[in-house]
């Protein structure tokens, strides 16, 4: 990135040595405006890369701002040197020159084709062009007639002038002829503030190929085979007007509006590109043909080189300042140029191979054999980490694939438990009733026994051989239970039993067990635990039934939802079948459209076709009337040159008389 480089000159001044009121001071590089005793104005001081009073020379100023972009154009950078000013303030001298004191022009034509004799190594091949911005048309100056060009841009030539004359030259002083030629058909007007005062914007453009010789070694690595184009371009600018103090009118009014205009414009420009880049909004390149042709310039791939002239009057202060005001933006603008190469393909195997041989000799080097093993470990490294990503992926997929196992059956066992939830307060509530009938059946039975006699010898037909089991349920230990003397003579349950079978045995022998009372439960005990039973049960139910409510409360909110739910699916629908309507409807609109779409293009067309119709009727009735018009210039001539030679005729004849 660099800025670019701003000079201000000025020019002799013109003026009677009449008491001024301010007056422009040089102080160095800084210009500042002071009162008659010497006082500065404060806000009025400017400071430049040089700045050049009215003794100084074209050569001079060539050699401190311009020879420098010139080398670097040859080596391969664009570049661009333009002059600024106010009409009548020494633009075109300071670019073309006299006869005495050639313009930056012609010098820096004569440095390109010295410079490039003195590069040995490398081939020249030089092209030159020469145009005009006339009311915002771009007219080639090395021929006739070749008028109104367009502007294109391309991704291999960026923004360039189609159609526009380019000649291959070989040596400065061709490039002067064609200077000359195109100095001839540029517009020159004049005014009240120069008698020759330029009309339009002049660009000559230099395009500089060049490519490595032969006598480049192999073994360096370099830019072989590689062609450097770079463009310089070296603009005379026309000079900003003001219509109070240069009279134009007609003709002249128009060149100068468009002339303010296109200024203006690079104004605008610059004042942009001088703008912080957050800042910066869009930069109107394409409001003026000049600003769009030096696009690259401004901002762009090129170095540029500005001299901003101006005049020392007085009368001239408020143009002079505001020349030294877009000179201080323009010094604040920075460009990125670079060298511009085109590399075939061959020449881009040859360069990578060059950099892979130099490489090489590098690891051949002492160093080689530590390197390779680092390369190995490094490869080693980098081998087990692959194995390790590998492994680790592996778990990572069986334990995703355990995890779905796992939520699936998850999934599995809360559809069951959601299928059984329902059915599940009926049964709870048949399993309780069947327990309380159980229940009390079972106290009646232990009650009818307990009142029962204990030693009754039992209906084994009617009870099962549990009874004897569950006959001592309410029973109690006796208070007193003799000893019998003979255990064999008592009778046992177990004999009891055996009687009940058929067997036979002596009744007298045995030794009865006195009765014994057996203490039972009363009747209000039962009755209490009955009691307290039935409590339980009623807990359990009411229990049940809340459920059974809550889960009936349940039922009805999904329901409410699902018809919610429904609902929204029914409108989504509508929507749906409203979006599909609609939809169709466009289609039609769009094809409807596209039909007017191609009547209108097609009428378009018909009218191109009619333009360039008229265009060429134009191209060739301008060309007839450059011709009369060349003709009748020439007979003027003619006649103008007879009625002179007459004129030195008659005068001569006197003077044979009177000798």
């Amino acid at each position: 990135m660099e800025k670019i480089s701003v000079a201000v000159r000025f020019r002799p001044s013109v003026a009677s040595d009449s008491i001024c009121e301010r007056q422009w001071r040089i102080d160095d590089n800084r210009i500042s405006l002071h009162r008659p005793l010497g006082t500065p104005i404060s806000g009025v001081s400017f400071a430049f890369d040089h700045v050049f009073d009215h003794t100084s020379t074209n050569n001079a100023v060539y050699d401190l701002l311009i020879k420098s972009l010139i080398r670097a154009a040859v080596d391969g950078f664009n570049g661009t040197a333009f002059a600024y000013g106010q009409t009548s303030s020494g633009k075109t001298f300071t670019m073309n020159g006299s006869e005495e004191d050639a313009g930056i022009i012609p010098l820096a034509v004569k440095d390109v084709f010295r410079t490039a004799h003195m590069t040995a190594d490398r081939e020249f091949l030089i092209r030159v062009s020469y145009m005009e911005i006339y009311n915002e048309e771009i007219n080639d100056l090395l021929t006739l007639g070749n008028q109104k060009l367009p502007i294109h841009e391309s991704l291999e030539r960026g923004v360039y002038v189609a159609g526009l004359r380019e000649e291959i030259v070989n040596s400065a002083e061709q490039v002067l002829e064609l200077l000359k030629l195109g100095e001839a058909n540029r517009h020159f007007g004049e005014t009240n503030m120069n008698a020759r005062s330029s009309r339009s914007h002049t660009i000559f453009r230099m395009v500089i190929e060049s490519s490595a010789k032969d006598l480049i070694s192999s073994d360096n690595i370099s830019d072989a085979d590689a062609i450097r184009v770079s463009v310089l371009n070296l603009v005379d600018l026309a000079g900003s007007e003001r219509i109070a103090k240069t009279g134009a009118g007609g003709v002249r009014l128009k060149e100068g509006k468009h002339i303010n205009k296109s200024l203006m414009v690079l104004g605008n420009v610059i004042n942009k590109l001088s703008e912080n880049g957050k800042q910066r909004g869009h930069i109107p390149y394409r409001d003026s043909k000049l600003t769009r042709i030096l696009q690259s310039a401004l901002g762009g791939n090129a170095k540029t080189s500005v001299i901003c002239t101006v005049a020392p009057e007085e009368v001239h202060i408020e143009e002079t300042r505001g020349t030294l005001q877009f000179a201080s933006r323009a010094k604040r603008v920075t460009n990125c140029a670079q060298v511009n190469e085109i590399l075939t393909d061959a020449a881009l195997l040859k360069r990578q191979k060059l950099e892979i041989e130099e490489l090489r000799r590098k690891l051949q080097g002492s160093h080689s054999e530590v390197l390779e093993q680092v390369i190995l470990k490094q490869r080693n490294d980098m081998h087990k980490s692959e194995l390790e990503c590998e492994k680790l992926a592996m778990e990572l997929e069986e334990e995703r694939k355990s995890r779905e196992a796992l939520e699936r059956c998850i999934a599995e066992q809360q559809r069951k438990i959601d299928s059984r939830s329902i059915a599940t307060p009926s049964e709870d509530q048949a399993t309780s009733s069947a327990k309380q009938n159980v229940g009390l059946k079972s106290i009646c039975n232990e009650v009818s026994m307990s009142r029962s006699d204990v030693f009754q010898t039992p209906n084994l037909k009617q009870m099962s051989n549990g009874f004897v089991v569950q006959r001592s349920i309410f029973s109690k230990e006796l208070d007193s239970s003799p000893v019998p003397e003979n255990f064999a003579n008592v009778a046992d349950e177990d004999l009891w039993m055996r009687l009940n079978k058929g067997c036979i045995t002596d009744l007298d022998m045995l030794q009865m067990t006195p009765n014994v009372k057996c203490q039972s439960f009363s009747l209000s005990e039962i009755s209490h635990d009955v009691c307290l039973e039935e409590d339980a049960n009623a807990r359990r139910c009411h229990r049940s039934e809340n459920e059974c409510i809550f889960d009936r409360q349940q039922l009805e909110v999904s329901k409410e939802q699902c018809s919610m739910l429904e609902q929204e699916c029914n409108r989504l629908r509508e929507e749906k079948t409203s979006l599909i309507q609609d939809l169709s409807m466009s289609k039609k609109d769009v094809e409807i459209l596209n039909s007017e779409k191609e009547d209108l293009l097609k009428e378009l067309n018909m009218e191109k076709q009619r333009m360039k119709d008229l265009k060429e009727e134009i191209r060739l009735f301008s060309m007839a009337f450059t011709q009369r018009e060349g003709l009748l210039t020439s007979l003027y001539t003619k006649s103008k040159a007879m009625v002179e030679n007459l004129k030195a005729s008659q005068v001569a004849i006197p003077e044979v008389y009177d000798c």
